[in-house]
């Protein structure tokens, strides 16, 4: 039996846009369970363990935000589980799709839902075969948003009979903090495109020749193509 897992992320709020969040991202991570990734994830985690997070589970935004438990680590330890992480998704056999809608082209919750539904659908329709190879695909998520809920569904059920839901937190799978890393990819891309980078973001992502190299480049490798 060949299951195909799918672990799902996303970026931004629902309801009334807010310039300060302008857009709303979803990111799946496919990872084919026949390729092991054990050794991988043991070698991410050898890194954490020498850091003074002292877990192996990464956030991204607050990673860059420096908040929460990154709050007291230096922008050198910040950035090297920041490189560490890209490391591991452009060394994994996994595959990645990022969705987006800029919120002010929006009228209401209705009208994003159904465009990102749309934007799901089609490119499952684009990979279809690549998608029916498998006898059971399995979606990851953690419930953080009932609209997201909505999309993957809706999308999948319709698409597909084979399709198993479990509720998942991000700390317990290094693909749901991938699914989180290429979200902050997505949005680090659209809002260096209309340069309203942060300075905690330039602090520790750097210029955007920096970003380009180390960030957007390594991981388009990874990315499903059109």
């Amino acid at each position: 039996m060949k299951e195909l897992s799918i672990f799902i992320d996303e970026s931004g709020d629902f309801g009334d846009y807010d310039p300060k969040s302008p857009f709303y991202i979803i990111g799946i991570v496919a990872h084919n369970q026949d390729n092991d990734i054990a050794g991988h994830i043991h070698n991410l985690d050898k890194t954490l363990k020498n850091t003074t997070l002292k877990r192996n589970f990464i956030h991204v935004g607050p990673l860059i935000r420096r908040e929460a438990e990154y709050k007291y680590m230096t922008i050198t330890e910040r950035r090297r589980i920041l490189w560490r992480l890209i490391k591991f998704t452009t060394k994994t056999d996994l595959l990645f799709k990022t969705f987006y809608i800029e919120k002010k082209h929006i009228g209401d919750d209705y009208e994003m839902i159904t465009k990102l539904a749309r934007q799901l659908s089609d490119f499952i329709k684009q990979h279809y075969s690549f998608f029916l190879s498998f006898d059971t695909i399995k979606l990851y998520y953690d419930n953080g948003q009932a609209g997201v809920m909505k999309i993957i569904i809706s999308v999948f059920t319709t698409l597909f009979d084979n399709v198993k839901y479990k509720k998942s937190l991000q700390k317990d799978y290094k693909l749901l903090q991938v699914a989180d890393l290429v979200c902050t990819a997505r949005l680090t891309e659209l809002k260096m495109e209309r340069k309203s980078l942060s300075r905690s973001e330039r602090n520790i992502l750097g210029s955007d020749k920096e970003i380009k190299k180390a960030l957007l480049k390594p991981l388009k490798r990874k990315e499903f193509k059109d």
